[in-house]
C-alpha cells in the first residue's frame, strides 16, 4: 500500500522546527536592543543626577527674588546715642526712625511683604484661597477667589504681612503666588504722644504731625530723628491730664511741659487721643491736636501779659491801684468772678494774686489800645506758634480797626481773643527767663546738662536763651516774684509743691459756644505755672474744657480748684524725673528772694496811679482793714 504526504500535513509537522529557529534569532536581536536603550537610559540619567549635583551641590542657582522670599529679614534697632545697630542700608527700610531725648523709639518702619498673584498661572482659585486664610485668617474667601480668577497678570492679595506669614505662604509652594518687599510704620508706644508723631499713608508718606511737618527728611535722611520729647514725664502727664479729665468730668483737655530756655518740649499732651497706628480710624475730635491747633479764650492766664506790658511799656509800677467796681461796657458789664479782696481798689501784685477783672482792663486802658496790639504782635500772639507741627492754628484776634476800648479792656482779662494752649506757655516762658521770646521745638537741642541758665541776679549769668529779647531783666524778676506769689497767697494755691517754689496764674473763662454766644456755667480751665521760680526751668501748662463741679470744688469750676492741683501733681511726679529734687533746706532763704508785698509801698517823691497817696485816704485805710482781716 503507498502512502502519500500531505503538504499541509508536513507543514504542520515542520512548524515547530521552523519556530524554534525563528524565536532564538529574536530573542537575540531583542536582547541587542535591549542593551543599548539600558545604555542610552543610563547616559541620560547619569547626565540629569550630575546636573542636579551641580545645580544644588556644587553650584546651586539662586531661587528668584519674587518667588522665593528672604526668610526673616533683620528689624533695625535704636540705641541711646541714636544710631541703628545692624545693617541699616537694608532696601526694604526708606523711612528713619524717631525717637525720643533719651533713645526710646517712637516710630519704626519694619519690613514687611505684599503678597500677590499671577491669576493666568493659578490653576485651583477656590483651593487656594483656602490655603491662604490658613496663614492669613482675615483674609476673605470670595473677594480672593474673584481676584484668583480675573483675567489680569497681577492682583494684590494682601499687604503688610509679616515674615512668618511670608515664610508660612511661601512654604506652602502655590505657583503664581509672589511677594513683593515694603516696610510698615509701626509705632511701639500707642497712644503715647500721638498727636506730635502723627501717621503715614499707606506709600508710606507723612500725613499728619511730625511725620508730615519733616517728611522728607525722614525718607532722605536714614538716621534716627532725635525728638525732644521725654516719655517718662510724657507718659506721667498724659496720666494725671487723664484723671482730671475723668474725676471734673470734662470734654477735653491737654497738658504741656517746655524748658524756659530752650524751647524743648518734653511733653505735649491732647484728650481724647488715639492709638497712633490706628490712625485712619480714629475720629476728628481725636485726632484733633488740642495743644496748636485748638483755639480758646484764655482767660485770667492773659493777666500776666497784661501786666508784662503794663510794666515794660512804663506806664504802670507794682505800687499803683486800680479800681476794682464793676465796669459797664456796651451791654455788657465787667465783673469779678467773687469779691473776696474786699477792697474797691489792688495795687498791681493784687490784680494778678486776686485775679480782677475790672483791675485789668484799667491798666490796659492806661497803656492804650495802639501799644497793646503792638506789645501782643512783639509776644507772638497775633501769629501761628512757630512749631514743627502742620497743625498750627492761627489765632482768632479782633482786626486794628475794630480794637476799639471794648477790646482793650476784655482782652486785659482774656477774653475777645483766642489764642492756642502753646502760645500761652511761650508767653509765660518769656516772662521768666529773663523776657526771651523763644522758639518752641520738639527737636531735641542740646544735652540735658547744658540747657541750665541761671538768671538768678544773685548768681553768675550763663549764656541767655535763644530768642528776641522782649521784656527786661527787672521787669522779668518783678513778675516772677508776683506768679510766686499767686501760688502762695492767690488764687493759685492749690499749685503749690513743697520745695519747688511753684509759680503761676490761674485762668477761667466762659467757653463759646458753635452759635458764637458764650455758654452759661460752662468754663474753659486752665493753669500756667512755671518751676522752681528762683531759678526757673520749666513751664507747665493744663487745660480742662467744660469741667464739672464736684465735692472737692465744692461747687466751682475755675482752675484754682482743678487746674491748679493738676499742675501740683504732674510736679511732683516730673521733678525728680527732671533732676530736680525738693529744696527744703534753704527754704526760708529762697522764699526771702522770691517775695514781694501784696501792697508794695510808693517810694518817697513818687505819685502812684490810684487813690490813697495821702496817708490820710480812706480808700487805704480801708484797704489796710481788708488786708488785716
Amino acid at each position: 500500500m503507498h502512502y502519500e504526504k500531505d503538504p499541509v500535513e508536513n507543514q504542520f509537522f515542520r512548524q515547530p522546527n521552523q519556530k524554534k529557529k525563528i524565536t532564538s534569532y529574536q530573542i537575540d536581536k531583542t536582547r541587542i536592543r535591549l542593551f543599548i536603550t539600558a545604555c542610552g537610559f543610563t547616559v541620560l540619567f547619569g547626565a540629569v543626577i550630575i546636573k542636579l549635583i551641580f545645580a544644588t551641590i556644587i553650584a546651586p542657582l539662586p531661587p528668584q527674588k519674587q518667588q522665593v522670599a528672604p526668610l526673616v529679614p533683620p528689624i533695625p534697632k535704636s540705641d541711646p546715642k541714636g544710631t541703628i545697630a545692624g545693617d541699616f542700608s537694608l532696601p526694604q527700610i526708606h523711612r528713619a526712625s524717631i525717637i525720643d531725648r533719651n533713645g526710646q523709639i517712637l516710630a519704626i518702619s519694619l519690613p514687611v511683604a505684599q503678597l500677590y498673584a499671577n491669576p493666568i498661572e493659578i490653576i485651583d482659585p477656590n483651593d487656594i484661597a483656602h490655603q491662604l486664610q490658613s496663614v492669613l485668617p482675615n483674609l476673605d474667601i470670595n473677594k480672593t477667589i474673584q481676584r484668583l480668577s480675573s483675567k489680569k497678570q497681577f492682583v494684590y492679595l494682601a499687604r503688610d504681612i509679616s515674615p512668618k506669614q511670608e515664610v508660612d505662604i511661601n512654604n506652602l509652594g502655590i505657583p503664581g503666588i509672589y511677594f513683593e518687599e515694603g516696610e510698615r510704620r509701626h509705632y511701639p508706644l500707642g497712644r503715647l504722644a500721638a498727636h506730635v508723631l502723627g501717621s503715614v499713608d499707606i506709600d508710606d508718606h507723612g500725613i499728619a504731625g511730625i511725620e508730615k511737618y519733616l517728611d522728607q527728611r525722614l525718607m532722605n535722611d536714614h538716621t534716627s530723628l532725635r525728638l525732644s520729647i521725654d516719655t517718662h514725664v510724657q507718659t506721667a502727664v498724659q496720666e494725671e491730664v487723664q484723671a482730671a479729665m475723668q474725676t471734673f468730668q470734662a470734654e477735653a483737655a491737654c497738658g504741656i511741659i517746655m524748658d524756659v530756655h530752650t524751647g524743648e518740649i518734653l511733653a505735649m499732651v491732647s484728650l481724647p487721643d488715639y492709638d497712633a497706628n490706628l490712625f485712619s480710624k480714629a475720629p476728628p475730635n481725636q485726632r484733633f491736636n488740642r495743644v496748636t491747633n485748638g483755639m480758646y479764650e484764655p482767660g485770667s492766664t492773659f493777666k500776666l501779659q497784661n501786666a508784662a506790658m503794663a510794666l515794660e511799656v512804663g506806664n504802670i509800677h507794682i505800687w499803683d491801684r486800680f479800681a476794682t467796681a464793676p465796669v459797664r461796657v456796651g451791654r455788657f458789664t465787667i465783673h469779678d468772678l467773687k469779691t473776696d479782696h474786699f477792697a474797691p481798689y489792688l495795687s498791681l501784685p493784687e490784680v494778678l494774686a486776686y485775679s480782677s477783672n475790672p483791675a485789668s482792663a484799667h491798666i490796659a486802658l492806661d497803656v492804650g489800645g495802639e501799644k497793646q496790639r503792638a506789645w501782643l504782635q512783639r509776644m507772638g500772639f497775633l501769629a501761628r506758634v512757630p512749631i514743627e507741627l502742620p497743625e498750627a492754628g492761627r489765632p482768632l484776634v479782633p482786626s486794628a480797626k475794630n480794637w476799639g476800648i471794648s477790646t482793650i479792656m476784655t482782652v486785659a482779662f482774656g477774653h475777645g481773643i483766642a489764642e492756642s494752649p502753646l502760645a500761652i506757655v511761650r508767653g509765660t516762658a518769656a516772662t521768666v527767663n529773663g523776657g526771651y521770646l523763644i522758639k518752641p521745638t520738639l527737636l531735641l537741642k542740646q544735652d540735658d546738662a547744658n540747657t541750665q541758665v541761671i538768671i538768678d541776679p544773685t548768681l553768675p549769668k550763663t549764656d541767655s536763651p535763644d530768642g528776641d529779647k522782649v521784656l527786661s531783666d527787672k521787669n522779668s524778676l518783678i513778675l516772677r516774684k508776683i506768679l510766686r506769689l499767686d501760688v502762695t497767697q492767690g488764687t493759685g494755691k492749690n499749685a503749690e509743691v513743697p520745695g519747688y517754689f511753684v509759680g503761676g496764674k490761674t485762668g477761667t473763662s466762659e467757653k463759646v459756644g458753635k452759635g458764637g454766644g458764650y455758654l452759661k456755667h460752662v468754663n474753659v480751665s486752665a493753669f500756667t505755672a512755671v518751676f522752681p521760680m528762683n531759678n526757673p526751668r520749666y513751664a507747665v501748662y493744663v487745660m480742662l474744657d467744660s469741667p464739672k463741679p464736684t465735692k472737692f470744688t465744692h461747687g466751682w469750676t475755675t482752675a484754682g480748684w482743678n487746674a491748679a492741683p493738676t499742675v501740683s501733681k504732674i510736679i511732683a511726679r516730673i521733678g525728680p524725673m527732671l533732676g530736680l529734687f525738693p529744696n527744703i533746706k534753704n527754704t526760708s532763704k529762697i522764699e526771702e528772694k522770691l517775695f514781694i508785698p501784696l501792697h508794695p509801698s510808693v517810694p518817697r517823691g513818687v505819685r502812684a496811679l490810684g487813690p490813697g497817696n495821702d496817708p490820710g485816704d480812706p480808700h487805704l485805710n480801708h484797704q489796710k482793714k481788708a488786708h488785716q482781716k
